[in-house]
């Protein structure tokens, strides 16, 4: 099983999650972060410069069967892009066990 772990903008939370339901992606974490990132420079917006320091973003969380890795990090790369500084990071991590609490299943079957 993998993990995948997106962070994301706000404004692309809703392309990614109609993205990942369509590849059959259905149940997955997310909240709200803030982050610090690269960006040096502020924004003007109507002459008032804005920080962009701090950066508010969403999290995602996933964890799929090695055989949705692909397809899942492949979504969320084309539908969280704009091509501009600020897109997100995705990373990949193994996960080692599951268990579903009702059931005292554990593998990957908890995931279905």
């Amino acid at each position: 099983m993998k993990k995948v772990e997106a962070i994301i903008r706000k404004s692309k939370f809703s392309d990614v999650k109609e993205a990942l339901h369509n590849v059959g992606v259905n149940f997955f974490s997310y909240w709200d972060v803030t982050g610090l990132g690269n960006e040096k420079e502020g924004h003007v917006y109507r002459g008032i410069a804005y920080s962009t320091s701090d950066i508010q973003r969403r999290y995602i969380s996933i964890v799929v069967n090695n055989d949705f890795e692909e397809i899942t990090v492949k979504t969320i790369l084309e539908s969280a892009r704009t091509g501009e500084v600020g897109d997100g990071k995705v990373f990949v991590s193994e996960i080692d066990k599951a268990y579903r609490i009702r059931t005292g299943e554990n593998g990957g079957e908890t995931l279905k």
